[in-house]
């Protein structure tokens, strides 16, 4: 093949590739969700919380939890199967993410409010180191279990790379609901009780 054909065929491959751009609608999505969570941090109570107002709305899904296996802050290992049987929301968070931190709080009161319902919450904190998550805890009053996600392996299982996100499992181990943004009681208790009563 000549230098000339070589360098066509490099151009064309070059072309192809932009021809494919991620779709702009989930890129302005995601820009929108992390300006309103922004936006909604600073326009919250100072007693802390998420108005209603700011509360993101969940997106209903139907696909099969993936297998994900991760260390507790014990150092114990532990799986999304181990809670087969169980509602499950699985909640991505990081302690320098102020939307997360807000939900907390909220997050906890729904816990106990229904855990001998056979609901759990799994906080995974993404991509920190586990002294750091400990010293953070340590702060709150969270005893809903938190797992430790240095490498980010929960994010890439659910193909989400936004902070916080939220899924609700259902007893049988199939996703039903996705949330992007922090959480209130009040969405809490309009879709995910519905899933733990059923």
């Amino acid at each position: 093949m000549s230098k000339k054909n070589n360098m066509q065929g490099r151009s064309k491959k070059a072309i192809s590739k932009k021809k494919n751009p991620p779709p702009l609608g989930l890129i302005t999505m995601g820009l929108g969700i992390v300006l309103i969570g922004i936006a909604a941090f600073f326009l919250m109570p100072k007693t802390g919380g998420v108005p209603e107002e700011y509360s993101s709305i969940p997106m209903e899904v139907d696909f099969s939890a993936p297998k994900l296996s991760l260390a507790n802050l014990a150092g114990e290992p532990e799986s999304l199967t181990d809670y087969q049987g169980q509602v499950v929301l699985l909640n991505l968070w990081a302690t320098w993410c102020p939307p997360c931190k807000a939900e907390l709080p909220i997050l906890q009161e729904y816990y106990e409010d229904h855990r001998a319902d056979g609901f759990v919450i799994l906080g995974v904190d993404s991509q920190e180191k586990q002294e750091v998550v400990e010293n953070f805890i340590a702060t709150t009053n969270i005893t809903y279990p938190i797992w430790i996600d240095e490498q980010g392996k929960t994010g890439e299982a659910f193909s989400s790379f936004s902070l916080p996100t939220s899924f609700v499992i259902d007893r049988e181990g199939t996703v039903r609901l996705a949330w992007t943004g922090a959480i209130s009681k009040a969405m809490l208790e309009k879709h995910v009780t519905p899933v733990i009563e059923q």
